[in-house]
């Protein structure tokens, strides 16, 4: 069966699901994303990957500064669609949102709820070490990702997997996830589920003062860090009154007093073991391998980073 539906989002993430949706033969009746925002040196205004896909299969786009208003809400509601698909769209969605559609509003979670509720599921999951997270396709509800949920599909968090990587391995299989577990819905054979009261987790919004390198932490958990919170808000250290980002290490075998440089090639010590720097960025500056930024900037043995 063909839905008609409306489409909300805005990120890369949830580029895969609108073509997943065109791709089966549904009718997407509008798409909502975030407006266009300066980006680059120019500060052009640059539409949402959301945007820029939904143009390019004719869909019309709406950027609407709240759903909260009796107009918006009323637009929204013209539409008739049978289910709203929200994608890290960036607004709220109200009550009587939610309510507007045929079977509701349904959302795409990158995470195994309830653990990873949130803004940040991915690199919460990749900081604290987790061995496995997944996507949900949940029915949306009042609460912050708290809905019944339709299913899941669950990916192993390899040893050294970044968050560009699991974002587009979590990506991948979300999008056929959320279109079939949409028309398995619609045509009666899944019913929603409610989430277990038990292992609830809040994937807190990243601060940028996050990705400052505390050396007493553990080398695997700083770099767990560094995998999650790059490219952005990014790890960094203070050196010479100079913030140097980095971009990439490995835990290393290794000890010392933390923050201390243990040889002449980029290896420091950590609260436990050690971390050998793999690339770095100066400011104003492209990125560079270790040996590189060593070239320019040896670092003796004994150096101490802040």
């Amino acid at each position: 069966m063909s839905l008609r539906l409306v489409f909300m989002g805005t990120p890369d993430f949830a580029v895969p699901v609108l073509e997943a949706f065109l791709g089966a033969g549904d009718t997407v009746a509008a798409v909502y994303s975030q407006p266009p925002r300066p980006a680059g040196r120019g500060h052009k205004l640059t539409p949402s990957p959301v945007q820029a896909a939904a143009e390019r299969h004719g869909l019309a786009v709406r950027h609407p500064v709240s759903l909260k208003t009796a107009e918006a809400q009323a637009e929204f509601a013209a539409l008739a669609a049978d289910a709203a698909i929200v994608v890290a769209y960036g607004l709220i969605l109200p009550q009587t949102v939610l309510d507007a559609p045929k079977f509701g509003c349904f959302n795409l979670h990158a995470s195994l709820l309830p653990r990873w509720r949130g803004a940040a599921p991915i690199q919460r999951a990749i900081m604290a070490g987790d061995a496995e997270t997944g996507v949900c396709a949940m029915q949306m509800d009042a609460g912050l990702d708290t809905g019944p949920v339709l299913a899941c599909e669950k990916v192993a968090i390899g040893p050294r997997m970044t968050v560009s990587d699991l974002h587009d391995e979590l990506a991948r299989i979300g999008a056929p996830l959320m279109v079939r577990a949409m028309h398995d819905f619609a045509a009666g054979r899944i019913a929603p589920q409610p989430q277990p009261a038990d292992g609830v987790t809040y994937a807190a919004k990243l601060a940028r003062d996050e990705g400052r390198i505390d050396w007493t932490q553990p080398a695997a958990a700083i770099d767990r860090a560094v995998r999650a919170l790059n490219p952005g808000p990014g790890t960094f250290f203070e050196l010479n009154g100079e913030r140097i980002k980095l971009l990439a290490a490995e835990p290393v075998a290794g000890s010392g007093a933390p923050g201390t440089l243990l040889d002449d090639a980029g290896t420091v010590a950590c609260g436990d073991g050690a971390l050998k720097l793999v690339r770095l960025q100066r400011p104003g500056k492209g990125p560079v391998p270790v040996q590189a930024f060593l070239n320019g900037h040896p670092l003796p043995r004994g150096t101490r980073l802040a």
